[in-house]
């Protein structure tokens, strides 16, 4: 998925915001006043973090330790940085969206 194809999806969302808190090189994507989604802007290849669940995100690493890496510059526990290089399908990159969307709507608190 390029840029606008991650953009567009997460803008479909319900209740989503768009803002550059960190800068102008880094999109934030919130849903509840929580951030759910960055999507850095200044990478060669496309790639994202995602919040998961932490088990989730620990057999995402193992199933493609490629592609799915702890979040860069984040919470290893709670981020996944996910590489999007044509190698995960859309269906892929589009569950973890979603799975971490859902995590702050439905207000789930993570495990630490």
């Amino acid at each position: 998925m390029h840029i606008e194809a991650i953009r567009d999806f997460v803008l479909s969302l319900e209740e989503v915001e768009e803002g550059c808190p960190f800068g102008p090189h880094v999109i934030v994507y919130k849903t509840k006043g929580r951030m759910f989604l960055l999507l850095p802007l200044d990478t060669e290849t496309v790639r994202f973090n995602v919040k998961c669940d932490p088990e989730k995100a620990i057999q995402l690493r193992e199933a493609y330790p490629e592609h799915i890496l702890p979040g860069y510059h984040m919470s290893k526990v709670h981020w996944n940085t996910i590489i999007s290089d044509g190698y995960l399908n859309q269906q892929i990159l589009k569950e973890q969206i979603m799975h971490s969307y859902e995590l702050i709507r439905n207000g789930k608190k993570q495990k630490k």
